[in-house]
């Protein structure tokens, strides 16, 4: 019981998040081998068109992905806060009914991705030697969203109560069948891209299924009576307002990234190519901040629901010198090793160069990123979910305006789709410090919305009021 749930509310805050971190940083570092193992044995196997195919699907398929993320994080939420607050009947009556709602949404998102894959590449003009295959890449992979549904569920609400380490070996396990079914249906069985999608799609699914037995079989949180069960509807409705922002975020989010493959696309193949191979190592750089700021919107929700906001103060400011470490260190490695880095994706020389560069460029706004992570986080543990909407919007400004002044009137050509991204980054972190500095997410806990959180509420209240005044 006690390496299934942790109480973060007390203890020091930098070995508490370090620790909670590293596992959600493993986990995914291993998740994004999902798509290196794809990018990687598609592209020196069936070459840097593949590749490319694979990559004009991945703003797309994280459009249809993030809503389903966004429902089982606004779970995470109000699960922690309830379980920093006490309250064990709240905690698992939210654990059902979210749950219904996440495989209600995974079903029928995976229904419109295969409606609208072809209809939405060939609006973004995918080039046409990539588009079969980017079409049938997305199928597979749209109509497995219920499996990523229900595996961020699992590992959303698992991290709530303080189990980082969990999800990480699932993953692990799927992450080594994934790698060695790429193998066997692209290299063995001739497959392309269809088999590295399959394979994905398998991997997650397994990862799906045995995290959530295990959970139920293991962690009493997870062993709900009929009781826990039952349709509720203030619950219910709960977790749309919490989980809706969130999905709405990064659904915006993976539009502006849409947009931006759809200037993309405006390039020649090379170009394409390139920026597939950048983005994927962007991903794999954003993991550290991205664990970083799973674990402060974990360490949050349980510090505000039991009242203790000062302490949350504290975990922003230790992670900001977390965040500044990592980008000093991956600044350096695409400065002095970018080279190495991108040709282990694809052996054209000329994309190998673009991709270079390119990393040069957005490594230099490092920074920044990991500020979005953090702040994000933070706010979105303390509920202050509307803000969720606000930082997605400003990212589908940020890239549509960016891309479009730098293309149409600074002629400053393809490197303009790299300096676009690194510039978003900069005034998405920006807009996330004014957003914590204003102080809003100090009175917007969970608790404060249901009948049995009153008396938590009130102690955050009167903690947040005490730290203002002082």
């Amino acid at each position: 019981m006690a390496q299934l749930v942790k109480d973060m509310t007390q203890g020091k805050v930098t070995p508490l998040l370090i620790k909670f971190m590293m596992p959600m940083l493993l986990g995914n570092l291993f998740q994004q081998l999902y798509n290196i193992a794809d990018s990687a044995i598609v592209g020196q196997h069936e070459g840097a068109n593949a590749l490319g195919a694979i990559g004009c699907t991945g703003s797309l398929t994280f459009l249809f992905f993030s809503f389903c993320n966004g429902l089982a994080s606004g779970a995470g939420i109000i699960v922690a806060q309830h379980f920093g607050a006490g309250n064990e009947k709240e905690v698992k009556k939210t654990l059902a009914n979210s749950f219904y709602i996440v495989v209600l949404s995974g079903v029928l998102l995976s229904v419109l991705g295969l409606v609208l894959a072809r209809p939405i590449l060939e609006l973004l003009q995918t080039p046409q030697v990539q588009l079969q295959d980017a079409v049938d890449y997305m199928h597979i992979i749209c109509g497995g969203t219920i499996a990523v549904a229900v595996y961020n569920y699992a590992a959303q609400t698992m991290r709530a109560l303080g189990d980082s380490k969990t999800p990480l070996i699932f993953l692990i396990i799927a992450t080594v069948i994934n790698i060695a079914l790429d193998i066997l249906f692209v290299v063995c069985l001739g497959m392309g891209v269809k088999g590295a999608a399959w394979a994905t799609i398998i991997a997650q699914s397994i990862a799906a299924v045995a995290s959530l037995f295990y959970g139920v079989a293991k962690n009493p949180y997870f062993q709900l009576k009929r009781e826990h069960l039952r349709l509720d509807y203030q619950i219910f409705v709960l977790c749309f307002q919490v989980g809706m922002p969130l999905g709405v975020q990064s659904m915006l989010i993976a539009v502006s990234c849409v947009v931006l493959q759809r200037f993309v696309n405006a390039f020649d193949e090379a170009v394409v190519s390139a920026f597939t191979v950048t983005s994927r190592v962007e991903q794999l750089v954003q993991q550290p901040f991205n664990s970083l700021g799973m674990a402060i919107a974990n360490f949050t929700g349980q510090n505000m629901g039991a009242g203790k906001s000062k302490r949350v103060r504290t975990a922003l400011k230790k992670s900001a010198w977390i965040v500044a470490g990592i980008s000093v260190t991956m600044l350096l490695v695409c400065y002095l090793g970018g080279n190495l880095v991108v040709s282990c994706f694809v052996k054209e020389a000329e994309v190998i160069a673009i991709g270079t560069t390119g990393l040069k460029i957005t490594s230099l706004m490092f920074f920044p990123l990991g500020l979005i992570y953090i702040t994000r986080g933070l706010l979105n543990g303390a509920n202050d979910t509307f803000y969720a909407m606000i930082n997605g919007a400003i990212e589908v400004c940020g890239r549509i305006g960016f891309s479009f002044l730098l293309v149409t009137f600074f002629s400053i050509g393809l490197w303009s789709v790299w300096l676009a991204t690194g510039l978003t980054w900069t005034i998405t972190g920006i807009a996330g410090l004014i957003r914590y500095r204003q102080g809003k997410w100090l009175e917007m806990t969970i608790t404060n919305q249901t009948a049995e959180g009153k008396q938590a509420a009130d102690k955050i209240l009167k903690a947040s009021e005490g730290e203002i005044e002082g």
